[in-house]
């Protein structure tokens, strides 16, 4: 059995859903990855489109922005309203069939600690252990993130989150690897994913500059390699944005049109050549 893949539609922007849904399960995709605003969406809907196309929800992305989705922040009504986010997702994931939420301690683009990182570790763990409990009760998983240091100041390599993943004492889930972040703060992308091992529970892959494989300078063969010796079974997911310190003011601009037809088809096709080199098979 080979790999499985998805794409996330958050690159999709402006597109109805089925749209994404369809083009998807047309490129060949197991499964699509959501972007985690669940009020964006009906999930039943969402649930009759994915069964019609043959395909699953894989995952749900889900978008840390802000103080209202900061589990470490210093202020406990926001971490509440934080926690209340990730109760949604969840809930959204049980209701489109989805295995897995992504999850981070602090948002996208907070560059420093707003307390002592002691404390701040301590609310970030109080607040994953809230979530670890929550998601469980639904039947959904956690998979825990890591950002580069140009995106957030902590949680910037795979061993800092098993340590944090360990520390807090995790049932539901695993950690994530990114491989456009890895490429940035890892010695070695393959052997970073050799050492998590069993609690790699997802996977998002992108060249070094966020767009489809081919398009940068990342060698994917030992990625793919290294997946296969620790007998990864989760998704590969093609998490793709447009080159820019702001890619959702470039989506909302129309600058991301190469991620719709073209990224799809060639993200999935490089990948399984790939695949299939290490296999012997031509």
């Amino acid at each position: 059995m080979g790999f499985k893949y998805s794409y996330d539609q958050l690159v999709y922007y402006g597109e109805d859903v089925s749209e994404s849904i369809e083009r998807v399960a047309r490129f060949g995709y197991d499964a699509i990855e959501l972007a985690g605003e669940p009020d964006a969406f009906d999930a039943a809907a969402v649930r009759r489109h994915v069964e019609d196309a043959g395909i699953v929800v894989g995952s749900i992305c889900s978008v840390y922005t802000g103080a209202e989705r900061d589990l470490s922040h210093p202020d406990a009504a926001m971490r509440a309203k934080a926690l209340d986010y990730v109760r949604s997702v969840a809930d959204f994931a049980a209701e489109v069939g989805s295995p897995t939420i992504i999850i981070a301690p602090a948002p996208v683009g907070r560059m420093a600690p707003a307390a002592s990182l002691e404390q701040e570790r301590e609310w970030a763990i109080e607040s994953l252990r809230a979530a670890d409990e929550y998601v469980g009760s639904v039947g959904v998983n956690l998979t825990l993130e890591c950002w580069n240091r140009y995106e957030t100041y902590w949680l910037n390599r795979l061993d800092q989150a098993v340590e944090l993943w360990n520390a807090a004492g995790l049932t539901n889930g695993g950690v994530m690897g990114d491989t456009f972040h890895m490429n940035i703060e890892e010695d070695s992308i393959a052997d970073a994913l050799r050492r998590v091992g069993p609690l790699l529970n997802h996977v998002h892959l992108a060249d070094s500059n966020r767009a489809a494989p081919g398009q940068g300078h990342t060698d994917f063969a030992p990625i793919l390699e290294a997946l296969q010796d620790i007998d990864y079974q989760g998704y590969l997911t093609f998490e793709l944005l447009p080159p820019s310190a702001d890619p959702f003011g470039v989506m909302q601009a129309g600058g991301h049109h190469d991620f719709f037809d073209r990224y799809t088809e060639q993200a999935i096709t490089r990948l399984k050549a790939v695949e299939s080199s290490l296999q012997g098979v031509a």
